[in-house]
């Protein structure tokens, strides 16, 4: 039964992605969608509770397909966590150059002030910042991410704007093979490690602390 349900699951999905991109619109409603494939609405329920689940699946689903993919290469493993997210970007880029039509027209009325009141990115969202969230646990391990307990707890929401950033910028690419868009990941990611590893000024305060500490 769980096999089926999956595979009820998989076709409400690509039947969506076929509509969207033959018609340029969603389905008015979830009936449109079992009309299309020969379901009832309650198989359609049972798997999303609206056509906006649909989208919102769609996402979750590339991220999900992008972080296997870069995990699943032997060197992975031993990338630092500035190289792991450099991959992760990558492949995720490659995942959606796949689906460009899609997020083409899914990207067209997301808001790019607010990322995160966007309805279509309401499960990659979560998923996406617990990654990063491993990531900087695991760079503050190894001393690539500063420890600084004021600002720290707002890192995994600024790498989800800069997800977005390079979401859009990709939409907006017109060079070949994207390259542009390649340039702008490693720029993205360099900068903000740069940003949150020890800086000149973390060594600067690290020291006056320790004269302190130590003065008679």
């Amino acid at each position: 039964m769980d096999t089926q349900l999956t595979d009820i699951r998989q076709k409400i999905k690509k039947t969506y992605v076929e509509y969207v991109l033959t018609q340029g619109r969603q389905p008015g409603s979830p009936y449109q969608i079992t009309q299309l494939l020969g379901i009832t609405e309650a198989d359609f329920y049972a798997e999303f509770n609206s056509i906006e689940a649909i989208e919102a699946d769609l996402w979750l689903g590339f991220f999900e397909e992008a972080r296997q993919k870069a995990e699943a290469q032997e060197v992975y493993e031993g990338y630092s966590v500035r190289e792991k997210l450099l991959s992760f970007y990558f492949t995720w880029i490659e995942v959606l150059k796949r689906n460009r039509s899609f997020v083409l027209f899914a990207t067209q009325g997301m808001r790019r002030d607010n990322p995160s009141a966007n309805a279509q990115l309401r499960r990659f969202r979560p998923a996406f910042k617990d990654y990063v969230g491993e990531l900087l646990r695991e760079g503050r391990s190894s001393g690539e991410v500063a420890n600084r307990p004021l600002v720290m707890d707002r890192y995994a929401d600024g790498f989800f704007v800069q997800a977005v950033f390079l979401l859009n910028f990709f939409v907006k690419d017109q060079s070949k093979g994207f390259e542009q868009t390649d340039a702008a990941i490693e720029k993205a990611v360099n900068t903000s490690f740069d940003l949150v590893g020890p800086s000149a000024i973390d060594s600067v305060l690290d020291f006056a602390k320790f004269l302190i500490q130590t003065r008679n």
